[in-house]
């Protein structure tokens, strides 16, 4: 554990990586080029919703509304070719979502109600693996594959202020002030997530396991542009915003232990630490505030709220998955391994 501390480059967007199909190879070839991108209709249509291909061509474009990529000029935001073909990946993706997520909830108490509770067996969670029998090598690679939402935390949920209104909108931005520091750029939780990954001898800049991201945590990262983006999503976007918060608290009680157990250092355990007490009180001002406000002005969002929980819980549940079946055998759940610590 002689790795040297790294620290992030400031205003860094995100690497132009390499395409895995046809669909992302047409995003990279166009990003790099500036032409629109040469893909069929039907490429997107064949293609899996959850698969490799469209998560990393979805998740390419949404970077283009975050700090952008690198070497692509800013004006490509907003390019109509791209913006179509993302339409379409988005079309197949929601569709996917919605699809498997036929009978989930309707109403908010349905959603959120088991959430509430924490669960007697814990035995499935992948919060608890790592708390009780995790190692180091297993954190290091969490961490890894979580940078690429917690190096931009909170940012997509902010989407969603100038949507809200009334009791919603003061909420929502209160809980977002905490999320950016409170006014202090050093408590900053995209930059104490940076600090954690020093500790882990993580490579802490911005977008940097982008290529050794598979699609269950690409798809995790996605959903929140997709909700996030466009209007319409902005009850999903609350819902995935409270389902997260909602269960923050006890998954990063375990977590810190976990990084304690490991010896990870005290900016990896201070990351979830602080996210024990912080989201413990967002929890109750999402869903008294947040969502109550949400439904006393637009009450015909329920539904949507409800979806934005489920789908949250659904790519989670993916992500775990994925990660518990390639750790059980003893291999790493990244594309490429992470090096040696």
């Amino acid at each position: 554990m002689n790795t040297p501390r790294l620290t992030a480059r400031p205003a860094v967007g995100a690497p132009l990586v390499l395409g895995r199909g046809v669909l992302s190879r047409a995003v990279v070839t166009s990003l790099r080029s500036t032409l629109p991108p040469v893909c069929a209709p039907e490429a997107v249509l064949a293609a899996d919703p959850w698969g490799e291909d469209l998560q990393l061509a979805l998740h390419l474009l949404y970077e283009l509304h975050y700090r952008g990529i690198e070497g692509v000029g800013d004006e490509r935001e907003w390019d109509p070719d791209l913006l179509r073909l993302r339409r379409s990946l988005e079309h197949r993706f929601l569709h996917a979502l919605r699809s498997d997520l036929t009978d989930s909830p309707r109403t908010v108490e349905e959603a959120f109600a088991p959430l509430l509770v924490e669960p007697v067996d814990l035995s499935g969670s992948l919060t608890h693996q790592l708390e009780t029998t995790g190692e180091l090598w297993q954190l290091r690679e969490y961490a890894a594959l979580r940078s690429l939402y917690h190096l931009k935390e909170a940012d997509p949920h902010a989407w969603v202020i100038p949507r809200l209104t009334g009791r919603a909108k003061a909420a929502m931005v209160a809980i977002e002030y905490d999320e950016f520091g409170a006014g202090r750029a050093d408590r900053i939780h995209a930059r104490l997530f940076a600090d954690l990954m020093s500790d882990l001898g993580l490579d802490p800049d911005y977008g940097r396991y982008l290529d050794q991201a598979p699609a269950p945590l690409l798809a995790t990262v996605n959903v929140m542009s997709l909700f996030g983006l466009h209007r319409a999503l902005r009850g999903a976007l609350v819902g995935h915003f409270a389902c997260v918060e909602v269960t923050s608290s006890p998954g990063s009680r375990r977590l810190a232990k976990a990084m304690r157990r490991c010896g990870a250092g005290p900016a990896a355990e201070h990351f979830y630490a602080e996210h024990v007490e912080a989201d413990a009180v967002h929890e109750q001002v999402v869903r008294r505030d947040v969502i109550g406000g949400l439904l006393a002005d637009e009450p015909e969002l329920e539904a949507d709220i409800a979806f934005g929980c489920a789908a949250t819980l659904l790519l989670e549940d993916r992500l775990a998955a994925h990660l518990q079946s390639a750790w059980q055998q003893g291999r790493s759940a990244l594309r490429t391994p992470l090096p040696e610590y």
